[in-house]
C-alpha cells in the first residue's frame, strides 16, 4: 500500500515535470518562471524551500530534546522573521530593483548593483562550493528515514530520489518546481497537523496532569540544570534559522519570480500561516520526544539524536498514517533539494559561463547548459551523499553560515542605501565568509550557530564603514537601479 502511494507520488512530480518543459522555452523561464508566479504559489514555494526533512529529523529532534519547549521560539522566529519579515522587508524592492537591473540570480544582482565584473565570479563560486554539499545532506537525510521504514539500503533508496528529482527538475524548471512546491505544501500542512493530533492524543495518555507542565518536567529529569543550553545558545539559533535565510540565494531568488508587488501581501500572510503551522509543530514534537524516551534511542550502543525522531514516528504513528507522514517529509526534502540544485545550477550556468566565459549564448543554448548543469549537480550531490566525505560533511555544517555571512549585508544595503559601494560590499563579503570559516574552525560544529550569527552580523558593521570611504556609485547607476522603488 505505502509503495502504491509513493508510486502514484512520484508519477506526478514526473507529470508535473513534462507540464512545465512546455511551458519553458527561455533560460528565463526555466530559473525565474518569467517572472509570472503568483501569490499562492509563491508562497508555497518559499515555505517549501525553507523547510525540509532536515528540519523534522535532525533539527526538531536534536533541538527539542536538548532545549525542551524553548525550542518552540526558534520555530516563532522561523515564522515572524525567517518568513514574515522577509518578505515585508525584502520582497518588494527585490522584485523591482533585480527587474531593472535585468538580474537573474544573487551574484548577477551584485553585479549589476555595484558594477563589478568579479564579484558575480566570487559569488557563484561560494555558492557551488557550500550549496553543494548542503543539498547531499538533505539525500542522505532523506535516504536514511527511507532505510529505517522500508529496510531497503540506503544507496538504492537515495538513487530513487536522485532520479526523480532530477527528471522533474531537469525537463520543468521553475515552473515545474513552483507547481510541486503547491502540492508538496499542502501535503506538508496536513500530515504535521495529522502528526501532532495524534502525538498528542498518546502523549496525554502517559502525562500525569497538565501535558505542558509534564514535557517540562520530564525534560528537567533528563537534561540537569547545568547541562542545559543557555539564552545565548538559543538566541544564536533564532539570529541563524530566521535572520540567515535572508542572504541565501534560494530563498530571495522567490522574490525575483513574482509576479508583480501586488501579490507580496497575500503572499507574505499564506508564507507566515504556512512556517507557523510547520516550524512551531516541528519543534513541539521534538519537545514532546521527553514524554515518549527516557533517553535518546541508541545505535550500535551509542546515543543516536537523528534516529530520535524517526523512530518516535515508526512506533507512536498509526501504519496508515505513516505514508502521509513519509510523504511529507519526501515533500519538504524534494522542494528544498529542487531549488538548491537550481541555484547551484544557475551559479555556473547564468554567473560563470554565460556571465564570463559565452556571454554571447544563444537562447538556445543557455537554455541547454541550465539543464545539463542541473543534472550534473544532482549526480554529484548523489556521489557526496553515498560517500560521505569528512570534508563535505563539515561543509555542510559550515554552508549556512557562509552563505548568509557573505551575502547577508551586501543585498540589503544594496536593495536600501544608495551609498553602498563595490568595495563596501566585497570586504563585506570577505568578511562574512571568513568569519564563519574561520570561527568554525576555531570553536568547532557544537557553536556554529553563534559562529554564523557573528559572520552575519559583523559585515553590517563593515559594510557601510568602507563604502564612507570609497568612490561612490554613480548617479545613472542608482538612477535605474532604484527607480520606483
Amino acid at each position: 500500500m505505502i509503495m502504491f502511494f509513493l508510486f502514484l507520488f512520484m508519477a506526478g512530480m514526473i507529470g508535473i515535470g513534462i507540464w512545465g518543459m512546455k511551458k519553458t522555452s527561455s533560460i528565463g523561464d526555466f530559473f525565474l518562471g518569467n517572472r509570472s508566479i503568483g501569490p499562492w504559489i509563491s508562497a508555497f514555494a518559499y515555505g517549501t524551500t525553507y523547510f525540509s526533512a532536515v528540519l523534522f529529523i535532525g533539527f526538531a529532534g536534536k533541538l527539542g530534546w536538548d532545549f525542551g519547549l524553548n525550542a518552540v521560539w526558534i520555530g516563532l522566529g522561523n515564522a515572524f522573521i525567517g518568513a514574515l519579515g522577509a518578505w515585508f522587508v525584502l520582497g518588494r524592492r527585490t522584485r523591482i530593483m533585480t527587474k531593472n537591473l535585468e538580474a537573474m540570480t544573487m551574484p548577477e544582482f551584485l553585479q549589476e548593483r555595484y558594477q563589478g565584473r568579479f564579484i558575480k565570479m566570487i559569488s557563484a563560486i561560494i555558492i557551488f562550493i557550500f550549496l553543494l554539499p548542503y543539498t547531499a545532506s538533505i539525500f542522505k537525510g532523506l535516504g536514511y528515514l527511507f532505510e529505517v521504514y522500508f529496510k531497503i539500503p540506503y544507496d538504492q533508496i537515495l538513487l530513487w530520489i536522485v532520479v526523480i528529482t532530477g527528471i522533474y527538475l531537469v525537463l520543468g524548471g521553475y515552473f515545474a518546481i513552483t507547481l510541486t512546491d503547491l502540492l508538496q505544501g499542502s501535503l506538508m500542512i496536513f500530515g504535521v497537523v495529522a502528526m501532532v493530533i495524534i502525538l498528542v492524543g498518546k502523549a496525554n495518555l502517559l502525562a500525569s496532569g497538565d501535558l505542558i507542565s509534564f514535557i517540562q518536567q520530564k525534560y528537567a529529569q533528563h537534561i540537569p540544570l547545568e547541562k542545559q543550553p543557555n539564552i545565548l545558545q538559543l538566541a544564536s539559533l533564532v539570529f541563524m534559522t530566521s535572520f540567515g535565510v535572508w542572504g541565501l540565494p534560494q530563498m530571495v531568488q522567490k522574490f525575483y519570480a513574482i509576479k508583480n508587488e501586488k501579490v507580496i501581501k497575500t503572499a507574505m500572510l499564506v508564507t507566515t500561516i504556512f512556517s507557523l503551522i510547520i516550524a512551531v509543530s516541528a519543534y513541539f514534537i521534538g519537545a514532546l520526544s521527553h514524554v515518549f524516551y527516557e533517553a535518546l534511542p541508541l545505535v550500535d550502543g551509542k546515543p543516536a539524536i537523528d534516529r530520535l525522531i524517526p523512530d518516535l514516528l515508526t512506533n507512536y504513528i498509526p501504519s496508515g498514517l505513516m505514508i502521509l507522514i513519509l510523504l511529507l517529509m519526501l515533500s519538504a526534502s524534494m522542494s528544498t533539494l529542487s531549488s538548491l540544485i537550481l541555484v547551484s545550477a544557475s551559479a555556473v550556468a547564468i554567473d560563470l559561463y554565460q556571465g564570463h566565459v559565452n556571454p554571447k549564448a544563444s537562447k538556445e543554448n543557455s537554455l541547454f547548459m541550465i539543464r545539463f548543469l542541473s543534472a550534473i549537480f544532482i549526480a554529484l550531490a548523489y556521489f557526496i551523499a553515498k560517500n560521505q566525505f569528512s570534508l563535505i560533511v563539515t561543509l555542510m555544517s559550515l554552508s549556512w553560515g557562509a552563505v548568509a555571512g557573505a551575502f547577508m549585508a551586501p543585498y540589503f544595503y544594496g536593495l536600501y542605501w544608495k551609498r553602498t559601494t563595490l568595495w563596501g560590499a566585497k570586504v563585506g563579503m570577505i568578511t562574512g565568509l571568513g568569519l564563519a570559516v574561520g570561527l568554525f574552525f576555531l570553536w568547532g560544529p557544537a557553536k556554529s550557530p553563534l559562529a554564523s550569527s557573528i559572520a552575519m552580523i559583523v559585515p553590517f558593521i563593515v559594510v557601510p564603514l568602507v563604502s564612507l570611504f570609497t568612490k561612490a556609485p554613480s548617479k545613472q547607476l542608482l538612477e535605474k537601479a532604484f527607480k520606483d522603488v
